[in-house]
């Protein structure tokens, strides 16, 4: 993990294949390989960053484990070890960072809320209040961003402007389902 306790890409990966395990059962490998790529390459699009985590890793580091007592090369039936539902614990309740350019802030908050319900209650109310302080703490920032610029020519105060709309829309939706919980 990063310093501020936020997932780096490799551990987004783990979060796709613990939770994917843990939510829908044992898979095969090739089954298993399969939708985690799906998954990734639908939510970011190709990735080096993503790329880089292998199944046979997980295996290794007690995290996964073939459950029918065949190899990984013979498209080993693959569940999760306690080790690995520990793991998914910490990966669930990991901060998410600031919205960033690369993409991988909202493929964190695509893994939180598709695996959400796998947490207690008062975790998941932990983690999506930790969602609407994000939010609110962005258009606190886009806030300062826009009086700063206040008058400048271009694009940019009407580009700002959609971004903070998008913003109090997922703050709102965050709220009501805290409000659901």
């Amino acid at each position: 993990m990063y310093r501020d306790n936020s997932l780096m890409p490799k551990e987004a990966v783990r979060l796709v294949v613990l939770g994917t395990l843990i939510q829908g059962g044992p898979l095969r490998y090739a089954d298993l390989a399969g939708s985690v790529r799906h998954f990734l390459d639908r939510m970011m699009g190709p990735s080096l960053d993503l790329m880089g985590t292998s199944l046979e890793m997980l295996r290794y580091e007690g995290l996964i484990e073939a459950l029918d007592g065949s190899g990984m090369e013979d498209n080993a039936l693959l569940g999760p070890t306690e080790s690995g539902r520990a793991e998914f614990d910490t990966l669930m309740r990991a901060n998410v960072r600031a919205p960033s350019a690369d993409g991988l802030n909202k493929l964190v908050i695509a893994l939180k809320l598709r695996f959400l319900h796998l947490l207690d209650i008062e975790s998941q109310r932990d983690q999506i209040d930790n969602l609407v302080a994000l939010c609110e703490t962005e258009l606190a920032r886009l806030g300062d961003l826009k009086r700063a610029n206040v008058g400048s020519d271009g694009h940019f105060a009407s580009w700002l402007d959609r971004d903070i709309t998008q913003t109090e829309e997922r703050l709102a939706w965050f709220q009501e389902l805290l409000s659901r919980l």
